[in-house]
């Protein structure tokens, strides 16, 4: 790890608009005046910020930071994330709003107010309780995107249990591992799920990992597809039948600030997935928080966020943020391109939808796919657009911000991890001036730095290593059942400080711009450079909707740049292309940047959250045949394709 060069140039600027600025749920003068307290009375801060939830008891001390680097927030407080999320609202006109407005890939629709979502939650709490699960236990959900994984989530944390969600896409090997790690005696499941057209056979998967571990002793199944399954009498049990005589009645039980509300597992690039564990006081304040600030977020939106809840993105902003705000969120089961590429589009028309919040890869696949999808549709209810996930582009931003929000829609791009639990650096759509590309600023009482190898501050625009100085309220507590993993990979870099593993660097207004893990950092001829600013390079050219790039070693320069270049609709591949690309990257950033190799491809290889696997296309490009876990892979056919096309 060294200084990172930065190259990128980015002059164009959007200010809020006047009328959004004077409705924000947070205004400029709040915002300086926030900041301001942040830095100089930090607990008086954060105690504001939990005031805004019900507390059971008050806590004794905003945070407890002397055996860092294990924090302890609102100590001795005492509440209960699932009666934030749906016994507070009842007592209100909320009580028969909206909570989850769900459709199926299929076309299938379900809503449920809040008290409909508080009735199901209580029989399933019930459910588990009956099954044995107690206060502190763990229990496994394996689900599609459903009202009942939900349901599932907010009925663990009334009784005090941990979940820990596995995403729908991941094979038995992956559950094995995971309800290995988490010694969970509980699994929810379903028969299966949609996705493009095909059943996941959820339940088949469950079946094959249980015969790699002995830890689950139950299992509940959902019926969602109605296709056939094996049920092994005395362990699995159906959903319906369970819930047909369970009570709505259940009380939340009162959950220290401390308690674990759930453990979610994040793949490193080898070895054992991670058990990220978030707590229940801080990681509700942050969620609350930052739903209501960065998505301006009213009674009157419908919201959107198109995350799997399989991802922290949907943990933190499909149920826990929005449902604490009182929130009608909407939920669909499948793929944005089924039964054609509107699909999202068609949604957004259908419900209403005000506020949408997506992945950068999901928006450059919606340019490669052409203007005409979006343009079959009225999108004018939206009135906010987000992003997450990946750095954005730019180019895409620029599309995003015209083509779907119409010119007239402000943009979040929010930058945040599985580690942090809410977002960190943002945008505030009715104080930020924002810059393409840019995740901006920080919200107040987060204190990013750039720094050097040595921990020293980088000067403006100089590229550096991304770390957090300060605590925060949803920081993750430990690596589940490994603090000495948590410790290493955390904060062992700088003394006291979180280091996020990202590169970036802060402009001369003090904004930040992600380039990319350092981990991909590809050295070539004495310079050091972020993947995501040579993929900024590419995706600016008009032909080219998508870009990911890795380094493959070079006698004369350390490394070459190798990139892989999906393109929009209609544009032929050609070698005459090739050339005029790297041409486009030499004038853009310079000629030390231009790629040596250009590949075309109809997909690039991705995790089933979205994020490119440039370590496979390493692999591939240095002819390297040891590709290592490929569980977090969502299409393998993409990679046989990249390599049926090398060979």
């Amino acid at each position: 790890m060294a200084d990172i060069d930065s190259f990128q140039t980015e002059k164009r600027r959007f200010k809020p608009h006047a009328s959004f600025a004077k409705q924000a749920n947070l205004t400029a003068a709040e915002f300086k005046k926030l900041t301001a307290l942040a830095a100089k009375s930090p607990d008086k801060y954060w105690a504001g910020r939990a005031e805004d939830l019900r507390w059971m008891r008050k806590w004794k001390k905003v945070c407890d930071w002397s055996e860092a680097p294990f924090a302890k927030w609102y100590v001795e407080g005492q509440l209960n994330a699932s009666d934030n999320c749906l016994d507070r609202h009842l007592e209100t006109w909320r009580r028969n709003k909206a909570a989850l407005i769900w459709e199926g890939e299929p076309g299938d629709t379900r809503v449920l107010t809040y008290a409909d979502l508080h009735r199901e939650t209580c029989r399933f709490a019930n459910v588990l309780k009956g099954l044995g699960v107690r206060k502190g236990d763990r229990v496994t959900l394996y689900m599609p995107l459903v009202p009942e994984l939900a349901i599932a989530m907010l009925a663990c944390a009334r009784i005090g249990a941990a979940h820990s969600v596995i995403f729908g896409g991941f094979t038995s090997q992956a559950i094995a591992d995971r309800v290995e790690d988490a010694e969970s005696a509980v699994l929810v499941t379903a028969d299966g799920g949609w996705r493009r057209g095909s059943v996941v056979p959820l339940k088949t998967n469950v079946d094959e990992a249980l015969t790699k571990t002995d830890k689950v002793k139950k299992v509940v199944v959902l019926k969602r597809t109605g296709q056939g399954v094996t049920m092994t009498n005395g362990r699995d049990f159906w959903w319906h039948d369970l819930m047909k005589d369970a009570s709505a009645v259940c009380e939340p039980e009162p959950c220290d600030s401390e308690q674990m509300l759930y453990i979610l597992y994040t793949s490193g690039t080898t070895g054992k997935p991670k058990g990220v564990v978030h707590t229940t006081g801080g990681y509700m304040t942050w969620a609350h928080t930052t739903t209501k600030w960065v998505f301006d977020l009213k009674d009157t939106d419908t919201y959107w966020c198109t995350a799997d809840i399989g991802w922290v993105t949907g943990h933190t902003y499909v149920v826990y943020g929005p449902l604490s705000n009182g929130a009608t969120v909407l939920m669909y089961e499948g793929a944005p391109n089924w039964p054609a590429n509107d699909r999202f589009w068609q949604l957004v028309e259908k419900y209403g939808v005000t506020i949408l919040y997506t992945a950068p890869t999901a928006i450059r696949a919606f340019m490669k796919w052409g203007d005409e999808w979006p343009g079959r549709h009225d999108l004018s209810s939206l009135r906010l657009l987000g992003s997450v996930g990946e750095p954005i582009n730019p180019e895409a931003w620029m599309w995003y911000q015209k083509v779907i929000g119409g010119g007239r829609c402000p943009i979040v791009d929010t930058w945040w991890q599985t580690e942090t639990g809410g977002i960190l650096i943002s945008p505030l759509p009715g104080v930020t001036a924002t810059k393409p590309g840019s995740a901006t600023l920080p919200l107040p009482g987060i204190f990013p730095e750039v720094l050097s190898n040595e921990g020293q501050p980088c000067k403006a625009d100089q590229g550096g290593l991304l770390a957090i100085a300060k605590p925060w309220p949803s920081m993750l507590r430990t690596v589940y059942r490994d603090p000495e993993r948590f410790k290493k990979q955390y904060w062992s870099n700088f003394a006291g400080k979180y280091f996020t593993g990202d590169g970036s660097r802060k402009d001369k207004d003090g904004y930040v711009w992600i380039m990319g893990r350092v981990d991909d950092v590809i050295k070539v001829a004495g310079h050091r450079l972020g993947t995501a600013e040579v993929e900024s390079a590419l995706v600016s050219h008009p032909k080219v909707a998508e870009s990911a790039v890795v380094g493959k070693p070079d006698e004369m320069k350390g490394e070459a740049i190798c990139a892989f270049v999906t393109l929009r609709g209609g544009s032929e591949k050609t070698d005459a292309l090739k050339k005029e690309l790297q041409e486009h990257v030499a004038k853009t950033l310079g000629s030390f940047a231009k790629p040596e190799m250009i590949r075309f491809t109809d997909a690039l290889p991705k995790t089933r959250s979205g994020k490119i696997m440039r370590r496979l296309l390493r692999k591939i490009a240095t002819g390297d045949g040891t590709l290592g876990d490929t569980t977090t892979l969502e299409d393998l056919s993409v990679l046989a394709k990249l390599r049926e096309d090398e060979e």
